[in-house]
C-alpha cells in the first residue's frame, strides 16, 4: 500500500508539475499572439489614418494603399480573436455555421486582395503612361466604384462556393479556389507592370525614376501575397504529404508575416508616408525627452 500511496503522489505531482508548465505556455502564447495581434492593427491603423488625416495624401495611389491596409485589419480582426480564444479554453469547439462564416470572410478578404492590387496597377499605369489623362480618369467618384468592386465581386463569388460547402454535413473544406477565381487580376496585374516599364524605359530617365519608385513597393506586395496564396492553394492539395512543421510555418506566414509586411513596405518605401511617419516619430522622441 505504501508503495502504491508513493506511486500515486509521484503521478499526481508529475500531472501538477505539467498543468502548471502548460499552463505558463499558454499564458506566453496567448501573450505572443495578442502583441502580434495589437502591432498588426496598430500598425496598419496608422498609415490607413495617416492618409486620411493629411490631404497631400488624398490622392487615388494613397486611398488604394488604405483600402489595401484596411483589408489586412479585416483579416486579422476575422481571425486572431478566435485563435486567442482557442488558447484560453480546454476545448477548441466551432459550430458548424460558425466555420462556413469564417471562412467565407476569409476568403473574400484574400479575393478582395487581389482585386485591390489589380486596380492599384490600373492607377499607376494611368498616372505613368497617360498622364494627361489621368486627372479626368481617376476622378473621386471612380476610386470609390472601383473600391466598391474590388471588395464586392469576390464576396459575390465565393458565395457561391459557400452555398455548396453549406451542404456537407462536416465543416472540411479543399482551398482550391482562390487562384482561380483571382486569375484575372493576376493576369492584368502582369500585364500592365510590364507595359508600365516598358513605356516608362523609352520615355528617358526621370519617367522610369517614377515608375521603378511607385510601383516597385506594390510589385513586392504583389508577389510576396502571390506567392502565399500559391503555397495555401498547393498545401491543400498535397496536405498528407507536407510535413507538419512545413504547415505551420505557412499559417504563420499567413496570419502573421503577411499583415505586418504591407505596412512596412508603404511605410519605408513610399517617400509621403514615410516623411509623415517620421515627422510622428521624431516628434514623440523629441516630447518623450524634453
Amino acid at each position: 500500500n505504501t508503495v502504491r500511496d508513493e506511486t500515486d503522489l509521484t503521478a499526481q505531482c508529475n500531472l501538477f508539475l505539467f498543468t502548471k508548465q502548460f499552463g505558463k505556455i499558454q499564458s506566453a502564447l496567448f501573450c505572443h499572439i495578442f502583441s502580434a495581434f495589437v502591432v498588426i492593427i496598430c500598425s496598419n491603423s496608422t498609415i490607413v489614418w495617416l492618409i486620411w488625416f493629411h490631404k497631400n495624401l488624398h490622392e487615388p495611389m494613397y486611398f488604394f494603399i488604405a483600402a489595401l491596409l484596411l483589408n489586412s485589419i479585416l483579416f486579422s480582426s476575422a481571425i486572431y480573436p478566435k485563435i486567442l480564444l482557442d488558447i484560453l479554453s480546454e476545448k477548441q469547439v466551432v459550430t458548424y455555421s460558425t466555420c462556413l462564416f469564417q471562412w467565407y470572410i476569409l476568403y473574400a478578404i484574400a479575393g478582395a486582395e487581389f482585386w485591390l492590387l489589380m486596380f492599384m496597377a490600373l492607377d499607376r499605369y494611368l498616372a505613368i503612361c497617360k498622364p494627361l489623362q489621368y486627372p479626368t480618369i481617376m476622378t473621386k467618384s471612380r476610386v470609390n466604384v472601383l473600391l466598391t468592386v474590388a471588395w464586392t465581386v469576390p464576396a459575390s463569388q465565393f458565395i457561391i462556393t459557400i452555398s455548396a460547402a453549406s451542404q456537407r454535413k462536416i465543416c472540411h473544406f479543399v482551398t482550391r479556389g482562390i487562384i482561380c477565381n483571382t486569375f484575372a487580376p493576376v493576369i492584368f496585374n502582369c500585364f500592365t507592370y510590364i507595359h508600365i516599364f516598358i513605356t516608362a524605359n523609352r520615355r528617358g530617365l526621370e519617367v522610369r525614376k517614377k515608375a521603378m519608385s511607385t510601383c516597385l513597393p506594390h510589385l513586392v506586395v504583389l508577389f510576396n501575397y502571390f506567392c502565399l496564396c500559391s503555397f495555401d492553394v498547393l498545401l491543400a492539395r498535397v496536405e498528407e504529404e507536407f510535413p507538419q512543421l512545413g504547415r505551420f510555418i505557412m499559417s504563420v506566414q499567413l496570419i502573421l508575416y503577411h499583415p505586418l509586411f504591407n505596412p512596412f513596405i508603404y511605410g519605408l518605401k513610399m517617400k509621403k508616408i514615410s516623411t509623415h511617419l517620421q515627422r510622428i516619430f521624431w516628434s514623440k522622441y523629441y516630447c518623450l525627452f524634453i
